[in-house]
């Protein structure tokens, strides 16, 4: 891998599309997933996959948003809002919120977590998200249906904590998250 500056490193493969599984081997000859992972196929401790950023096609490209002062803020938690606890799920629940008023979807962390089921407030992959709530396209038509029923949608990040499984960031970067 290439140092780029900032702290981040690159790697062209040849022959590598989207959905194509890898993982980073440590020194040690540990083996993780990429910490900026875009999706996990499966859970924190199993390989990254390649998705392409560019591959879904947003519908409403005219949204500009809601007005903050006049927000109705509705929060979700997306493994139980629905029976079936996915983005893809919730998008048809998306009219009776609407219906009720709401303006602005807070939805509850979705970053990768350890385990099926949780608050998401111990995410490890922050750039991935859970891989039982859908795949970063699925997410992707949950906001853009959203904004097609004129919900905004702001995340609920925690940063200040990494859940204990899959946190494989002292091992990459001993010197910053030293004891």
């Amino acid at each position: 891998m290439q140092a780029n500056g900032d702290g981040w490193f690159t790697l062209d493969v040849a022959g590598v599309t989207p959905g194509t599984e890898y993982n980073f081997v440590l020194s040690d000859g540990m083996v993780v997933p990429d910490p900026a992972s875009r999706a996990q196929k499966t859970d924190v401790n199993g390989p990254s996959y390649v998705v392409d950023p560019g591959s879904y096609t947003w519908r409403n490209t005219g949204w500009k948003g809601s007005r903050w002062e006049q927000a109705v803020v509705y929060e979700m938690h997306t493994g139980t809002f629905t029976p079936e606890g996915t983005f893809r799920a919730a998008i048809a629940k998306l009219p009776y919120l609407a219906e009720l008023g709401v303006t602005v979807i807070e939805v509850m962390p979705v970053a990768q977590f350890g385990g099926e089921r949780g608050w998401g407030y111990d995410g490890v992959l922050l750039y991935a998200p859970h891989s039982a709530y859908g795949t970063p396209d699925d997410f992707k038509a949950f906001i853009d249906a959203a904004h097609g029923y004129g919900l905004s949608v702001v995340l609920d990040i925690v940063l200040n904590h990494f859940g204990p499984e899959g946190n494989y960031l002292p091992l990459l970067a001993p010197a910053f998250f030293h004891k």
